[in-house]
């Protein structure tokens, strides 16, 4: 087993992960509605985190449907200005309402935590890659 770290692997599937960080998303609501804790908070994480999934999406088809390195660098890109942009709506909102602020970035880290974790370890339990799967 020397070396299960460092062997390339094929990309694992996103839906299951995006699954995990919505229900994540959607569980916080009643934890906010129970601790009487600012709803525009969850409401303003929780589309950060659905328009982050939909730009995701988009940046995902992009680079599978051309498959070139042109299309790589774009989608390389286009994730780092997603993370980004999503700091940038976090700070402007704590700018103006502090707790709001904190809420959203609660929410989009908790959804963004489970998704990252669940991709990971999809990653290093998938087939190496250029094997066929058992």
């Amino acid at each position: 087993m020397p070396g299960a770290w460092t062997q390339p692997r094929r990309a694992p599937q996103t839906v299951l992960p995006a699954i995990a960080g919505t229900a994540v998303v959607a569980l916080a609501l009643p934890v906010f509605l129970l601790s009487d804790w600012p709803l525009r908070g969850w409401a303003l994480g929780a589309v950060l985190w659905l328009g982050s999934l939909g730009f995701g999406l988009l940046l995902h088809r992009l680079h599978t449907r051309t498959g070139n390195l042109a299309a790589a660098g774009v989608a390389a890109f286009g994730m780092m200005f997603r993370a980004i942009a999503v700091m940038v709506v976090v700070f402007a909102a704590a700018a103006s309402d502090a707790w709001v602020g904190v809420a959203a970035a609660l929410v989009y880290g908790l959804a963004y935590t489970a998704e990252l974790g669940l991709s990971l370890v999809a990653y290093y339990t998938g087939p190496v890659a250029g094997r066929t799967a058992e």
